[in-house]
């Protein structure tokens, strides 16, 4: 296989049910095209990608039930546990200007204005209305920096740069 690049879009968390049907943890803005009928995910297992083709996907308490096309029995599945779905790059569609991937910003390092390191993105966390980033600092609580552009100032993904406008109790 030539060199494809794979981007983490979800965790297998466990098996739901008899027919083969995942407990999966999304990781995605995409989930529903993602998970949709047909469009094909790949499961990394100890001999690499396994590209495996979506039969159905609903919500179901915060998480995402999966089937794979040809899987109908929990027999079949129970080994997935606890692996990793990607999608290629090739499925990855160019986004607008300002809009980014998770796998982008997970690791970009979080600046103020005036340089200051505050600590680096290791989580992002959906609340609805907006974005808010987990940003593990070097020592202390992690600190939480909501996605709005009062705070937001520069996102540098190629440089792994985030500059933000460390509004009053922000960082507290």
């Amino acid at each position: 296989m030539e060199n494809t690049n794979y981007f983490k879009i979800g965790t297998i968390v466990n098996t739901h049910g008899i027919r083969g049907e995942l407990k999966v943890k999304a990781i995605t803005d995409f989930a529903e095209e993602r998970f949709s009928k047909g469009a094909v995910v790949f499961r990394k297992d100890s001999n690499g990608y396994v590209a495996e083709t979506m039969e159905k996907a609903r919500m179901h308490k915060g998480m995402w039930l999966l089937t794979f096309v040809g899987v109908t029995n929990i027999n079949d599945v129970e080994a997935f546990k606890g692996q990793d779905l990607f999608v290629s790059e090739d499925d990855r569609k160019e986004l607008e200007d300002g809009e980014y991937y998770y796998s982008e910003i997970i690791g970009c390092e979080v600046q103020d204005e005036a340089g200051e390191v505050i600590g680096s993105v290791k989580e992002i966390m959906e609340t609805g209305a907006n974005d808010v980033w987990i940003v593990k600092r070097p020592s202390g609580k992690d600190a939480l920096i909501p996605v709005i552009p009062d705070v937001v100032k520069e996102v540098d993904v190629d440089n792994q740069k985030i500059v933000i406008d460390v509004l009053e109790g922000l960082l507290d």
